[in-house]
C-alpha cells in the first residue's frame, strides 16, 4: 500500500481524512467507530461561542444568588451543573485521549474575541491536540466595513494563541471581496492551518407558510468546485497547512483536493450518507490511483495542479474560462 501518511498542524496523520466538525464527532463511541474505519483525526463538534458565555453568566448568577464568597468554591457549581455543555466538552475531550489513537481537534464556533477565550485553556489542559476555530461571520452588517470585519478575526487569534500553545486552525468563509490577501494575512497571523471553508446555514422558503427555513444541510459533490478553486489559488501562497472541506464525497475529490495543495480534507456528509465504511472507500481509491500513476506518497503529487506558478492567477482564471466558454456546445 501507498504512503498515504500527511502532516496537519504539526500532527503526523495516517492518512489525509479528517473528520469534520458535525454531529458525527460527539461521543466516544462514535469517535472510536470513525477511527476503526479509517479516519486519521476528528475535529469534535462545536461549542457555540454564545453557550460559553451563557453557561458562564449562568454560574456567576448561581454564585452571587447563594451569597457566593470564596472563588475556590466555584468547581462545586461546575461540577454540579448536570446540563454544562462547557464541562460535559472538556469531560469528551479527556475520555477520547485515553480510548482513541488519532488526534483530538476541539471547535468553537465564534463571531467576537470578548468573554469566551478563556475557554481555550481549559481545552488544551483537557488534553485537545489542536483547536479550530470556525469563525462565522456574513458580510451583512451595514454598520461594520470590510476592515472591521476582518479585525474580529485578527482580535480572536491574538486572545486565544495568549491562552494556548496547542496549534490554532481558522476555518473561515469564502464571503469576501479581498479573499486571496485575507487568507494571506491570516496564515501570518501565527496559526498552523487554514480551512477552506465553513458551510454555511442555507435558507430556504417555504411559499405555503411563507416562512424562512432552512435549505439542504448536507453538501453534494458539486459544492467542491469553491474550495477546489481557492485551494489551487492559495497553494504555496500561504504560510501554515491548507485543509479542504464541503463537497468532499470520494477518492476521487480526495485527490482533486491533495492536487490543488491541500494537507488534508474535512469530510462529513459522504459519511452521513454512506457510514463510516465509505471512509476506506475513500482511502482504496486514493491508493489504487496513486498506483496507477506511479505515486509512493502524498508528497509526490500534492500541489502538482495549483496556481503557485502562475504569477497572476487571476489571468490563469481567465483564460481556463476563455477555454471553457468558446469550447461549450449545448447538447
Amino acid at each position: 500500500m501507498s504512503d498515504l501518511s500527511t502532516k496537519y498542524l504539526g500532527l503526523t496523520l495516517k492518512n489525509p481524512i479528517v473528520i469534520a466538525s458535525s454531529g458525527l464527532t460527539d461521543s466516544v463511541e462514535a469517535i472510536k467507530t470513525l477511527e476503526e474505519k479509517g479516519a486519521a483525526a476528528v475535529v469534535l463538534k462545536s461549542l457555540f461561542e454564545e453557550e460559553i458565555i451563557a453557561e458562564m453568566d449562568a454560574n456567576l448568577k448561581k454564585m452571587a444568588s447563594d451569597n457566593f464568597i470564596y472563588p475556590e468554591t466555584l468547581d462545586f457549581y461546575e461540577d454540579s451543573e448536570e446540563d454544562n455543555l462547557s464541562m460535559k466538552y472538556l469531560e469528551l475531550i479527556s475520555n477520547l485521549k485515553k480510548q482513541v489513537n488519532i488526534p483530538i481537534i476541539a471547535s468553537i464556533n465564534c463571531v467576537t474575541a470578548e468573554q469566551w477565550t478563556y475557554f481555550p485553556k481549559q481545552v488544551e489542559e483537557a488534553g485537545a491536540d489542536a483547536l479550530e476555530l470556525n469563525i462565522f461571520i456574513l458580510p451583512s452588517d451595514f454598520n461594520r466595513d470590510k476592515e472591521a470585519n476582518e479585525k474580529v478575526y485578527f482580535d480572536i487569534i491574538e486572545s486565544v494563541k495568549k491562552q494556548v500553545n496547542i496549534p490554532i486552525s481558522l476555518k473561515v468563509s469564502y464571503y469576501s471581496s479581498d479573499l486571496g490577501r485575507s487568507l494571506q494575512k491570516f496564515s501570518q497571523s501565527g496559526i498552523a492551518g487554514l480551512v477552506l471553508f465553513n458551510k454555511f446555514y442555507s435558507p430556504d422558503i417555504d411559499l405555503d407558510k411563507m416562512e424562512v427555513t432552512s435549505g439542504k444541510i448536507l453538501s453534494s459533490p458539486e459544492d467542491m468546485s469553491i474550495s477546489l478553486r481557492w485551494m489551487a489559488i492559495m497553494s504555496g501562497r500561504v504560510s501554515c497547512d491548507l485543509a479542504a472541506s464541503t463537497g468532499i464525497h470520494d477518492g476521487d475529490a480526495v485527490l482533486k483536493q491533495i492536487l490543488a495543495g491541500a494537507n488534508v480534507v474535512q469530510i462529513a456528509s459522504t459519511v452521513y450518507k454512506n457510514g463510516p465504511e465509505h471512509i476506506q472507500k475513500m482511502l482504496s481509491d486514493v491508493d489504487s490511483w496513486m498506483n496507477r500513476k506511479g505515486f509512493t506518497s502524498l508528497e509526490e503529487f500534492r500541489g502538482k495542479m495549483s496556481q503557485s506558478e502562475s504569477l497572476n492567477p487571476a489571468a490563469f482564471e481567465r483564460v481556463q474560462f476563455m477555454k471553457y466558454f468558446r469550447g461549450y456546445q449545448h447538447p
